[in-house]
């Protein structure tokens, strides 16, 4: 008898305590980017907060530089089969699934971070929607700095990029270079080193922090700012992980992110601007590009918007919205 009630005892406890901590959630994030990107510390602050929000009720671990397998291209796929709960992706590497997510990446139709801002604010309800549609909430965007054109030559005219070898960040950037006359290749960041260090590439178009990261100014002398894309990361939770979440932590989790998306774009911000000295302190020479050059580069990436607008026919009222809304 008094084994049958110290068992009984037992079980409800143990039914209190999975009841107490039924809507407890332990969630991994994977993140390609470096544990010492702002990027990676600015998802730490978030899980901080987030863990603070619900008093610990929801736990979020961030594993940076692809510690848990996935490549920047695998993770909308990631997400939306469960097979990790919350993560972050550039948007445009997830266009092979979501076409429509390369909207941003689009030869200089955003250029910059205000400009960057308005696409976030008018893109809000069709990234959301897309995003459900791959069985994912989208938490936050954070930008990155904008990509310039890093070189050995100075681009001093458009005839300069003809004589250009150039690493490009994705499928989208090989094509627009290859439309200015150089000769693009994509090759992932670990590798990009070697390449400047060997002569297979003579330029990169990268942003700000990849610049500093692989310390530029020890194989390129020049940054030319053409801001021909400024690129955005998107942090999102798998749906069927969030619905596991009580209404009230989906709500204090979702306060989290809206508070603190303004304070990372101005993180953002100050990172392109600390990069920036960094880079000129070091020696290299930083132009802006010269008449010639800008109404040739801009005129190229304009004329890619109608194609981009007949391949992906859902991104059409998206553009038309945004261009309205930006001014262009």
């Amino acid at each position: 008898m008094i084994f049958q009630r110290s068992a009984g005892f037992a079980l409800a406890m143990l039914s209190v305590l999975g009841c107490e901590g039924a809507d407890a959630a332990q969630w991994d994030f994977a993140t390609v980017n470096a544990p010492t990107s702002y990027q990676s510390k600015l998802n730490e602050r978030f899980a901080a907060e987030v863990s603070a929000a619900t008093k610990g009720e929801v736990k979020i671990t961030v594993h940076a530089g692809g510690q848990l397998g996935f490549k920047g291209p695998d993770m909308l796929g990631a997400l939306r089969d469960g097979l990790v709960p919350i993560g972050s992706m550039l948007l445009s590497q997830q266009a092979g699934l979501s076409p429509l997510l390369g909207t941003s990446a689009v030869p200089y139709l955003v250029s910059g971070f205000d400009e960057a801002q308005t696409f976030r604010t008018v893109s809000k309800p069709y990234l959301d929607a897309e995003y459900a549609r791959f069985n994912q909430k989208l938490l936050y965007i954070v930008p990155w700095p904008s990509q310039n054109v890093y070189s050995k030559a100075e681009l001093a005219t458009p005839d300069t990029l003809t004589t250009m070898k150039i690493r490009t960040p994705d499928r989208s950037g090989a094509e627009f270079f290859r439309t200015l006359g150089a000769s693009p290749a994509q090759i992932p960041l670990g590798e990009l080193v070697p390449a400047l260090a060997t002569g297979v590439i003579d330029s990169v178009s990268t942003s700000s922090s990849t610049a500093v990261d692989a310390q530029f100014w020890e194989f390129l002398k020049y940054c030319t700012v053409i801001k021909w894309q400024t690129l955005l990361e998107g942090v999102s939770v798998n749906l069927d992980s969030w619905n596991e979440l009580s209404p009230e932590n989906q709500k204090l989790v979702g306060e989290v992110a809206a508070r603190l998306e303004p304070e990372f774009w101005q993180a953002a911000k100050a990172e392109d601007e600390k990069n920036f000295q960094t880079l000129v302190a070091k020696g290299l020479q930083v132009k802006e590009p010269s008449a010639e050059v800008r109404a040739f580069v801009t005129d190229k990436g304009k004329a890619s918007w109608a194609s981009f607008e007949e391949a992906v026919p859902s991104a059409k009222p998206l553009i038309d919205a945004y261009l309205a809304a930006v001014g262009k």
